[in-house]
């Protein structure tokens, strides 16, 4: 019985979807029993630009009580305030000052009315109640010379825009425009950029800060384990990427060592910050190709980003941020942590990248400080330009080192907290920098030091590099 109503049912849901489709073509006038033949419509993001730097006027600062002096003893008697009409439509606030030279509101005129415009009596000075030129320059546009407009605020940047509709770059762009272009245009005109534009960064961050770095107070040597049973337990969970919980089950199994997983955290933990200065500050040999990517880690149940930068040519790990963020401010950090390892910045350095615009708007930040450095975007899988024809081996590598993190991060299952995912992080690169061999070497570490080399297991490795970094910071400290 039970399969007939079904059948009956289907039957009139059927019939129910028929009867709806031929109303709806009566009351649309367009048949609704033919399949939809529309394809997605391919609408690409408009690719970031970086624009060149603008020019930078810095405004003459003056001091309105030394003009004042200065016109008392040229002209003999001194410089009145400004008489106000008892009439007056506008008045100037009392809480006003001259921008360029800081005399107060009785030397201001209200100049052109109710329209917002002031003059300084002192220094002659115009100026607007809107703009107050509280900063110290005027940025102006390099093709056209005027001065550019603030246009929004971003979280790490300000846009300035130049609006001055017969500067040359507008021009250039407008008229290398195609008719269908054109035509786009007048609809969408945000999908194309054609007016210069700059981001005025406001990133408390100064980079190629060379301070000393903060030089932990662990003392390995107070915790229960041998320094050889350390060597083990960082051997199994970093080396072959075993969790927390298999390195203590294994060191108990095969080794007899009764000790927790929560055990192994603190022991890597305790590691990681030990030997993360020594990781950072090591001088190393670098070539001249470097490549970076972001991969994805799980941190208290939440996404994280780990920045990687990597010498393509010495597989050495430079820079290995951690955020909670896929920001312009965590690729700056990262960017950062690369140059300061070089001895001096080339003149043809180069970052091979991929898409994300983060990178192209590190490299503004950085043209900002004086610190030049070309920026190459590998778009993609496939290779649909230029560049990405050329670069992509190199993005190729970055990749390799993602796969061979993920490989040992797998059976983590992600991290309690952003301090767990950063010591690990950090063992990860020690091991890579220090004790991997790498194929492409010849079967030889990225960074040969002569004290690990002669070496027979990797628990002593483990156990020297960590006495080389306990050498390392007592010598800082002496120094």
């Amino acid at each position: 019985m039970y399969p007939q109503i079904i059948t009956y049912l289907l039957t009139f849901i059927n019939y129910q979807e028929q009867l709806i489709r031929t109303l709806l073509t009566l009351l649309i006038g367009k048949s609704m029993f033919d399949k939809p033949t529309e394809q997605p419509v391919n609408k690409p993001y408009r690719k970031l630009q970086v624009d060149d730097l603008p020019v930078i006027e810095v405004l003459e600062q003056l001091d309105y009580r030394v003009l004042l002096s200065e016109y008392l003893e040229k002209n003999g008697k001194p410089l009145k305030p400004v008489q106000r009409r008892k009439n007056a439509k506008v008045s100037v606030p009392k809480s006003m000052n001259c921008p360029k030279c800081g005399a107060p509101s009785d030397y201001l005129y209200a100049n052109n009315g109710d329209k917002g415009q002031y003059q300084c009596k002192v220094c002659t000075e115009l100026f607007s109640e809107k703009n107050r030129y509280s900063k110290e320059a005027i940025l102006k546009c390099p093709h056209c010379s005027k001065t550019l407009e603030k246009i929004k605020e971003r979280k790490d940047f300000h846009v300035f825009k130049c609006k001055n509709n017969d500067c040359s770059y507008y021009q250039k762009k407008l008229n290398g425009m195609t008719s269908k272009e054109k035509k786009r245009f007048k609809k969408d005109p945000q999908a194309f950029k054609l007016r210069y534009i700059f981001r005025q960064f406001h990133i408390d961050f100064q980079p190629l800060s060379k301070e000393s770095p903060e030089l932990p107070a662990v003392d390995l040597s107070k915790i229960y384990a041998s320094p050889h049973t350390l060597g083990l337990i960082l051997t199994y969970h970093v080396n072959y990427g075993l969790s927390a919980r298999k390195t203590a089950a294994i060191m108990q199994d095969v080794h007899g060592v009764m000790i927790s997983h929560q055990t192994v955290l603190n022991y890597e933990n305790s590691v990681a910050l030990l030997l993360k200065p020594y990781v950072d500050h090591y001088p190393y040999e670098l070539s001249d190709q470097f490549c970076g990517d972001e991969t994805y880690i799980r941190v208290n149940g939440r996404w994280h980003y780990l920045f990687f930068f990597f010498d393509a040519v010495k597989k050495i790990i430079l820079s290995y941020p951690v955020s909670p963020n896929r920001d312009t401010a965590t690729a700056i950090r990262a960017i950062d942590e690369v140059l300061i390892k070089m001895k001096e910045i080339p003149e043809n350095l180069t970052f091979v990248v991929d898409g994300n615009p983060i990178y192209l708007l590190a490299q503004h930040f950085f043209a900002q400080h004086g610190i030049s450095f070309d920026v190459k975007q590998v778009i993609g899988l496939t290779n649909e330009d230029p560049v990405s024809t050329e670069y992509r081996p190199l993005k190729q590598i970055i990749e390799r080192l993602n796969r061979t993190f993920k490989g040992n991060y797998r059976s983590t299952h992600g991290f309690g907290s952003e301090h767990g995912s950063i010591s690990y992080v950090t063992l990860f690169t020690a091991y890579f920098n220090f004790l991997r061999p790498h194929a492409a070497l010849e079967g030889k570490v990225p960074v040969v030091n002569p004290e690990l080399k002669g070496l027979p297991t990797m628990p002593a490795r483990w156990t020297k590099l960590i006495g080389l970094a306990q050498q390392w910071i007592v010598e800082q400290r002496q120094a």
